[in-house]
C-alpha cells in the first residue's frame, strides 16, 4: 500500500464522517481513527493555527420511494461516478428503460472501479447521487419502477 493510498483512505474518512477505518492487505495492515471535540489537532510549527474539528452533520437522506419502486443501493463505500469517463455521457438518466445487466453507474472504492448493474427491467425514476459524491454502504443511488420486458406495464 502507497503514501497515496493511505492519504486516499483518510480522505474518505473525512468525507464520509467515519471515526475509525481498518484495512488489511496481505501482511500490511493500517487502521486509521478520528478524535472527537477533546482530541488535540497536530501542530507542526508553533505559528500554525489550530484547525476546529470538521462538522458531523448527517448527509442528506433521499426522500422516501414511491410504493413498488425498487431501490438499487450501494453495496459499498466509495466515489459514485455517474459515466465511465469526465467527458462521456451518463450511463442512465431519469426515465431510461434499463434490463437485467444494464451499468447504471460505476463506484470507485480502493482504486477499484466496481460497476453497479440493473437486477431487473425498469424505469429509471430518480437518481439519488451526485457525480463524484461520496456514498456509503446501504445508501440510495437510484429508484427504478419496474415494468415487463418490452411493456411499460407496471410489474407485479
Amino acid at each position: 500500500m502507497e503514501r497515496y493510498d493511505i492519504r486516499q483512505l483518510a480522505l474518505l474518512m473525512n468525507e464520509t464522517g467515519l471515526t475509525t477505518l481498518e484495512v488489511r492487505d496481505g501482511s500490511f495492515s493500517v487502521r486509521m481513527e478520528r478524535g472527537g471535540a477533546d482530541a488535540a489537532p497536530a501542530q507542526h510549527s508553533a505559528s500554525a493555527p489550530a484547525q476546529a474539528p470538521a462538522p458531523s452533520a448527517e448527509p442528506a437522506q433521499p426522500a422516501a420511494p414511491e410504493e413498488g419502486l425498487h431501490v438499487v443501493t450501494a453495496p459499498m463505500v466509495g466515489v459514485y461516478y455517474a459515466s465511465p469517463g469526465p467527458e462521456a455521457k451518463p450511463y442512465v438518466a431519469i426515465g431510461d428503460r434499463v434490463k437485467p445487466g444494464d451499468v447504471l453507474c460505476i463506484i470507485e472504492a480502493m482504486k477499484l472501479m466496481n460497476e453497479i448493474t440493473a437486477e431487473g427491467h425498469g424505469v429509471v425514476t430518480e437518481i439519488c447521487a451526485g457525480n463524484r459524491q461520496v456514498v456509503e454502504y446501504g445508501h440510495p443511488l437510484f429508484y427504478l419502477r419496474p415494468i415487463e420486458p418490452g411493456t411499460d406495464e407496471v410489474s407485479p
